[in-house]
C-alpha cells in the first residue's frame, strides 16, 4: 500500500505540475502582456503566492472534489473500486492538462477533473452514481463566473477611465484616486483572506483576557495596509512628476497613452506616471490572482490523492467532510510551482497578449475582478474555472475599450477548448477506468 500511496501521490504532483503550466498563467498573464513584470518575476511571484494559497486555504475546495462529485454512499461496499477510479482521474486530468498546454491554451482544470469523475462514476456504478445536484451548482458556477468576472472589470474600468484617465489633468485626478484604489485593493482582499490569516493573532489576544470582536484585527490590519499603500503611492507618484520636465509635455503624453490602447507599447506605458503607478497596483492585484487560483485550483490535483489517503487510513469512501493533511498540500502547491516555472511560458502569452491589448491601468481591473471573484468562490468551496474569470475579466475591458479590439479569433479557440475539455476528460477517464477494471478486477 506504501508503494501504491507514492505512486498515487506522484500522479497528483504531475497533476499539479500541469495545472500550474496551464493556469497560473491566469495569474500573471495580463501582467507580463502590460509590461508591468517581466516574465521571470512573474514566475517567481506566482510560484510564491500560489504555494501559499494551495497550504493556507486549498482545503475546502479539494474537499468539495473529494467528496461531493461522485456520490461516495455508493462507493461505500466497493472502496476499492473508487480508489481506481480516483487513480484514473489523475491520469486523464494530466493527459489532457499537458497537451492543452503544448499548444498554449488555458483550459479548465476544474472542468477537467469533474469531467473525470464524473466518467469513472457512470461506468463504474452508472448515472446514479454521479451527484447531479453538485455538478449542477458547480455548472451554474462555471456559467456565472466569466459574466461576474467580466461586470466587475467592466465597472472598476469604466470609472477609472471616466475619473482618471480621460481628464485633462490625470496626474492630480489620480492623487484624489489613490486612497479609493488602495482600499479597494486591500478591502477586496482583507475581507476574504485576512479574518484566517489573523486568526491565531486573534485568538492570542483573547487568551491574554482581552474581549475583542472577531473580526477587530482583520480591521485595523487592512486599515494600516491601506493607509501605508496610499503614502507610499503619493510618494512615488509625486518623485515622478517631480522628475518630467513641462506640464505641456505631460499633457500631451497622457493623451498619447490615452488613445494608443490599441496598441502593445510598453515603452508609451511607461512613459505616463499614471500608468506607471497602476504598473505597482496591477502587480499587486496580480499577487491576490495568483494567491486566489493557488486556494482554489490546487484542489483539482490533490482532492483524488486526499480521498485515497483517506481510504487508507480508514478503510471507508469519504462521504462527508474530510481532513486534508498538511503535506498533501504541500505537494500540490510545489507541483504548481514546478510546472508554472517549467511550462507555463506559452499559456502566460496566450492570456496576456492574444485577446486584447492591455495596459496597467487596464490590467490591473481585469486582475482585480478575477482575484474577487476566486477568492469569493474557494471560501464557499466551488471548484470554479480561474480561466473564465480572467478571460471574462480581459472581455469586461475590451467592451469599456472598444469591442473591435478584441480578437475574437483566439478567444474561439479559447472557448473550443473550454467546452471539450469536460467530455474529453470524461472520456478519457472512462475508458482508462474500464481498462483498469478489466486489469485487477
Amino acid at each position: 500500500m506504501v508503494i501504491t500511496l507514492v505512486a498515487v501521490a506522484l500522479l497528483a504532483f504531475y497533476v499539479a505540475w500541469n495545472l500550474g503550466a496551464n493556469d497560473v498563467a491566469n495569474a500573471m498573464g495580463t501582467s507580463v502582456g502590460s509590461k508591468a513584470v517581466t516574465l521571470k518575476q512573474a514566475l517567481i511571484i506566482a510560484g510564491v503566492l500560489e504555494f501559499t494559497g494551495a497550504v493556507l486555504f486549498g482545503h475546502e475546495v479539494t474537499e468539495t472534489l473529494a467528496t461531493k462529485i461522485a456520490n461516495p454512499a455508493l462507493f461505500a461496499a466497493t472502496p476499492q473500486i473508487f480508489v481506481v477510479g480516483m487513480v484514473t482521474v489523475l491520469i486523464s486530468c494530466g493527459v489532457w492538462l499537458q497537451i492543452a498546454t503544448s499548444r498554449g491554451l488555458p483550459v479548465s482544470s476544474s472542468h477537467a477533473v469533474v469531467g473525470a469523475i464524473a466518467g469513472f462514476s457512470w461506468v463504474a456504478l452508472g448515472v446514479d452514481a454521479i451527484d447531479w445536484s453538485s455538478i449542477g451548482l458547480i455548472t451554474i458556477g462555471w456559467i456565472l463566473t466569466p459574466l461576474i468576472s467580466g461586470a466587475i472589470a467592466a465597472l472598476f474600468y469604466s470609472q477609472i477611465k471616466h475619473w482618471i484617465l480621460d481628464q485633462p489633468n490625470q496626474v492630480v485626478q489620480l492623487q484624489e484616486w489613490i486612497p479609493w484604489l488602495s482600499t479597494l485593493l486591500l478591502g477586496v482582499f482583507g475581507v476574504i483572506v485576512l479574518p484566517s490569516l489573523t486568526e491565531p493573532l486573534t485568538n492570542f489576544v483573547i487568551e491574554l483576557g482581552f474581549t475583542i470582536p472577531a473580526y477587530d484585527i482583520p480591521l485595523l490590519t487592512g486599515a494600516v495596509a491601506a493607509v501605508g499603500l496610499t503614502i507610499i503611492s503619493w510618494r512615488q507618484l509625486g518623485e515622478t512628476g517631480d522628475k518630467r520636465a513641462g506640464g505641456a509635455g505631460e499633457a500631451k503624453e497622457e493623451v498619447s497613452i490615452q488613445h494608443g490602447l490599441n496598441a502593445p507599447l510598453p515603452l508609451t506605458a511607461f512613459s505616463s506616471p499614471v500608468e506607471r503607478l497602476f504598473a505597482r497596483f496591477q502587480l499587486l492585484s496580480a499577487c491576490f490572482v495568483a494567491f486566489a487560483h493557488g486556494s482554489n485550483d490546487v484542489g483539482n490535483a490533490i482532492a483524488p490523492l486526499a480521498a485515497i489517503v483517506y481510504i487508507n487510513r480508514t478503510g471507508s469512501v469519504p462521504t462527508d467532510g474530510i481532513t486534508i493533511p498538511i503535506w498533501i498540500l504541500i505537494l500540490g502547491g510545489a507541483g504548481i510551482v514546478g510546472g508554472l516555472a517549467v511550462w507555463g511560458e506559452k499559456v502566460i502569452a496566450t492570456i496576456g497578449e492574444n485577446i486584447i491589448a492591455l495596459q496597467p491601468s487596464s490590467g490591473f481591473c481585469a486582475e482585480l475582478a478575477t482575484a474577487t471573484t476566486i477568492l469569493i468562490a474557494s471560501r464557499l468551496g466551488l471548484p470554479v474555472s480561474t480561466s473564465h474569470a480572467l478571460v471574462g475579466g480581459v472581455i469586461g475591458i475590451g467592451l469599456v475599450q472598444n469591442i473591435k479590439w478584441v480578437k475574437f479569433k483566439t478567444l474561439k479557440g479559447i472557448a473550443a477548448a473550454w467546452l471539450i475539455t469536460i467530455p474529453v476528460s470524461a472520456v478519457l477517464s472512462a475508458a482508462i477506468f474500464s481498462i483498469a477494471r478489466l486489469l485487477f478486477f
